[in-house]
């Protein structure tokens, strides 16, 4: 355990840094901030590195006795550290976790084709692991799953949920020879509640603008939508996403 007080202390800039796409890749780490997730990727995780903050070390000492390795540290480092506003005294460098290996999927995946709010994305990944899907898909053009307001948002689930990132062209013609069936979510596609796709599916979600690429369209071999009342015309993507996730997983299409 050591202590550090400055802000410009090398291994809080490496930590600080995390917060950056370019940091995360080249470091193999991501950030977690706050007590639950920081308590979550204790469990579910490898955890390189402990911040805590110095003046809330006995009620954080169940957190830290877990660590192996651990800085204490005044509450304005903690905040140069943290992304949130109202940080807890605690966060986390971990080990990003292994990529889903595409040839080992066992049930149902949700792949994203754009999506680019955290928001979103964080929302996405915790719905589909509470329906209980394999895995998810991001292409490039998506949200970084492990970005900070994209882990809050996923309330943990980046930590467990496998995850596997790149063009989704070459994804999804690997999971067809598989067995897999894309099923595509957009707009005037066939309403959900009459659809069947079977056991082996991959749900694609496409971007909050523009919904699901052509290119990737092309290779659904079914599409879905959900029924519009009213004078909405369409519902918020993570939303859309988690409707859908649950009836696939309970059997409605």
């Amino acid at each position: 355990m050591l202590t550090v007080t400055s802000s410009q202390n090398p291994r809080i800039r490496a930590m600080r840094d995390l917060k950056q796409a370019k940091a995360r890749q080249e470091t193999g780490c991501f950030l977690v901030e706050g007590v639950k997730l920081c308590a979550e990727a204790l469990r579910d995780a490898e955890v390189v590195t402990l911040l805590a903050d110095m003046d809330k070390a006995e009620a954080l000492a169940p957190l830290i006795s877990q660590a192996k390795d651990v800085l204490l540290a005044p509450a304005r480092v903690i905040e140069s550290v943290c992304e949130a506003r109202t940080p807890q005294g605690v966060a986390a460098s971990v080990r990003l976790p292994r990529a889903l290996a595409l040839p080992k999927a066992r049930g149902p995946l949700l792949a994203l084709d754009g999506v680019q709010d955290p928001g979103n994305v964080g929302a996405m990944l915790r719905t589909a692991e509470a329906a209980g899907f394999a895995g998810a898909l991001l292409s490039p053009g998506c949200a970084d799953a492990f970005a900070p307001k994209t882990v809050r948002a996923s309330m943990g689930s980046a930590l467990r949920l496998p995850l596997w990132r790149g063009e989704l062209t070459e994804a999804l013609a690997a999971l067809q020879a598989m067995g897999y069936t894309a099923i595509g979510a957009e707009l005037g596609g066939t309403p959900f509640q009459r659809a069947y796709a079977g056991p082996r599916f991959t749900l694609v979600i496409g971007s909050e603008g523009h919904g699901v690429s052509p290119a990737i369209s092309a290779l659904c071999g079914l599409r879905v939508s959900l029924p519009m009342r009213g004078r909405v015309e369409s519902l918020n993507a993570a939303v859309a996403a988690g409707i859908l996730m649950y009836g696939l997983a309970e059997g409605v299409i």
